[in-house]
């Protein structure tokens, strides 16, 4: 258990504020499949072309938190233990649309240990799509 602590304080002191880390995928129609399997969202704007086509949007759009989830690869990828999370969904993002996941880190709280940082998810075409804010405790980072 002191040596997990250890590595925590070690991983909290090493954050760098400024520091942006990108990921990006490509949403497909097993994506949201899966998705809308697991989490029981069945949404007829992520489920029905017909539905999805008389809408706003004109095709059928990804779920808002399968977007948001690209922050979570982020978090992962860096033993991120988040504390809470906040989201904008400012875009529909359509299945085989490719978004840019963007995660800066802006504040760190000294006396809980916790750092608080800001993400922008931006489709193909440059539009953001999700707008984010988050915070927790940073952990061994798996990234270079």
């Amino acid at each position: 258990m002191d040596e997990h602590r250890t590595r925590l304080a070690q991983a909290f002191d090493a954050l760098e504020l400024g520091k942006q880390y990108v990921f990006r995928r490509t949403f497909t129609d097993g994506d949201v499949a899966m998705f809308c399997g697991v989490t029981g969202d069945f949404n007829p704007y992520h489920q029905d072309d017909l539905f999805a086509a008389a809408s706003p949007f004109g095709r059928r759009i990804v779920p808002g938190l399968l977007t948001a989830s690209m922050l979570t690869h982020i978090g992962g990828m860096l033993a991120f233990l988040a504390t809470e999370m906040h989201f904008e969904f400012l875009a529909g993002v359509g299945v085989g649309d490719t978004v840019t996941c963007t995660v800066t880190f802006t504040a760190r709280d000294e006396a809980r240990r916790r750092v608080t940082g800001e993400a922008t998810c931006v489709n193909q075409d440059g539009i953001e799509v999700l707008r984010g804010t988050f915070s927790g405790r940073p952990g061994p980072s798996r990234l270079a």
